[in-house]
């Protein structure tokens, strides 16, 4: 198998792009502070606009005689140990309103998490594009080299988790924190529970494709350790310890989802509030919230494939698409899904940004009175967090988009289906027991082993070294070839199909419990 070739260069030209282009020309800044984002943030009142509704103090004699002593020593204020002082709650101040701009953003926590996930991205979709199009136009070439796009998009999804532990990390912090803490681990627990059960429906409702890879791993797992180990053996691990830690992943990304989900639906409610009585862009953010609703019902047999590519509707000899096609239509559909949700994605973010307003609106109908750090700490907060909840609401994106790539790829899809052509492309190196020749490919190599006789070093002895480890190199390969048959494409398929389907379908049911919890909570 080639590895200098064409997938090669176009890593080195994206990896190149990437050290020298991505800092000047930044998808991350560009989805926050470009005129198609029109982003405003509100600027907290000053501590001079904010004394002029402080009333004024009543000092006894000793304090008079105290605040003469820190005239003559040039201080003022109120308290001029540390500048605070009181205002009332209900007072009447309208907060001025700025432009999101780069200089605000690189102060704020998680921007460059942010800017790096965003472009790295970016840069990975395009590298991955490039490769797909060279495996299209010329496969017999593509087939002899590594497809190393597929590192950028496992790079990608591991960086997308790791941001997304951390987020959630910001919840386990401090002591303040024990009723998020207390959420995340109930939601998990109750997002575990629930994933067992899903895994015991049956096959011909939902489609998961777990009891496929794991017959197809097992069977090449026995073939490899046998002809390799000498072993005989039924496979490696029982499907029920399998089905379990895959019930555990289903609860981490439960949990990893939650705020995420909760964030989602709180800006899909203030959107919704804002728009007021503007139908079409209520219309918009409804399609937007329901679209993982849908892309999770396409791996419901009897809702979805069933209809489409196996029954037969009055006049029609056929159904009205192949499985081949209706697997490329559902690649394209979480594809849309990502794109639609990342344009409609400024208008959320200005409905969290106008939290600031609505403080400081809610603040107007309490009495007592309240510092000025805490009321200028209420309206900064909000913009102070403005990366981290634009990672909450990217980062599920990313993840799911990624994860379809590599079902696609790895699972032997094709984009072109739908435009009549075969899926049957499959990438190197993720090939069966039978595409890549079954056990024939097991064989063994006797390596020459030097006698115990005198030990000459020459010519003779160099050659037959150099023979050796040609021997051993050969050897490796065809071990590290029947290593890779272990892991079929079908047991790619049913993994990552089922973690795409999972991940769509916590992506809308955090957002769904949330809107629950706003809807509930904004009645009473």
């Amino acid at each position: 198998m080639a590895v200098l070739g064409i997938q090669f260069v176009i890593t080195m030209m994206m990896a190149t792009v990437l050290s020298r282009v991505g800092p000047h020309l930044s998808l991350a800044r560009w989805l926050l502070c470009s005129k198609f984002a029109g982003l405003v943030r509100y600027l907290h009142p000053s501590d001079d606009e904010l004394r002029v509704f402080a009333p004024a103090p009543k000092l006894d004699k000793k304090d008079k005689k105290k605040q003469r002593n820190q005239e003559k020593n040039g201080a003022n204020g109120a308290n001029p140990s540390n500048g605070t002082f009181n205002v009332p709650r209900n007072i009447d101040i309208q907060l001025e309103t700025a432009p999101v701009d780069l200089a605000d953003l690189v102060q704020l926590r998680y921007y460059q998490e942010y800017q790096w996930l965003l472009d790295f991205s970016c840069y990975s979709l395009l590298t991955y594009i490039l490769s797909e199009v060279y495996i299209y136009m010329l496969p017999d070439k593509a087939m002899a080299e590594v497809n190393l796009s597929l590192v950028w998009v496992v790079l990608v999804i591991g960086f997308t988790y790791k941001l997304l532990l951390s987020l959630n990390g910001l919840y386990f912090e401090g002591e303040e924190a024990g009723g998020e803490r207390s959420l995340v681990l109930v939601m998990g627990g109750a997002y575990l529970l629930f994933a067992m059960m899903v895994l015991l429906v049956d096959e011909s409702t939902l489609e998961t494709g777990l009891d496929e890879a794991y017959k197809s791993f097992n069977n090449s797992a026995a073939a490899f350790l046998e002809n390799n180990a000498g072993l005989a053996s039924s496979g490696p691990a029982s499907k029920l310890i399998l089905k379990f830690f895959i019930a555990l992943w289903c609860g981490l990304i439960g949990a990893l989802f939650t705020f995420p989900g909760l964030r989602i639906a709180r800006m899909h409610w203030d959107v919704l509030r804002y728009s007021g009585d503007h139908a079409k862009s209520t219309v918009l953010h409804h399609l937007g919230f329901i679209a993982p609703l849908v892309l999770t019902t396409l791996w419901v047999r009897p809702l979805t494939r069933d209809p489409l590519t196996i029954r037969l509707y009055k006049g029609m000899t056929e159904p009205l698409m192949t499985s081949a096609q209706f697997e490329t239509m559902r690649l394209y559909l979480v594809a849309l899904t990502v794109l639609y949700r990342l344009v409609i994605m400024p208008s959320y973010l200005q409905a969290y940004l106008n939290l600031a307003y609505d403080k400081i609106q809610e603040l107007k109908q309490e009495a007592g009175k309240i510092s000025n750090l805490d009321l200028q700490r209420r309206v900064i907060r909000v913009f102070y967090y403005l990366c981290v909840v634009t990672l909450q609401y990217t980062a599920p994106m990313i993840l799911i988009l990624y994860l379809s790539f590599l079902y696609k790829t790895l699972g032997g899809g094709s984009w072109a289906a739908l435009h009549g052509e075969a899926a049957a492309v499959v990438e190197d190196g993720t090939c069966g027991l039978e595409e890549c020749g079954g056990v024939d490919e097991f064989k063994e190599i006797e390596i020459p082993v030097e006698g115990s006789g005198e030990k000459d070093i020459g010519i003779g002895s160099i050659i037959n070294q150099e023979e050796t480890v040609e021997a051993i190199a050969e050897q490796f390969s065809l071990a590290w070839t029947s290593l890779k048959n272990v892991f079929t494409v079908e047991m790619f398929r049913g993994l990552l199909g089922f973690s795409t389907w999972w991940c769509c379908f916590v992506w809308f049911s955090s957002a769904a419990i949330g809107i629950g919890y706003q809807s509930y909570f904004s009645n009473m």
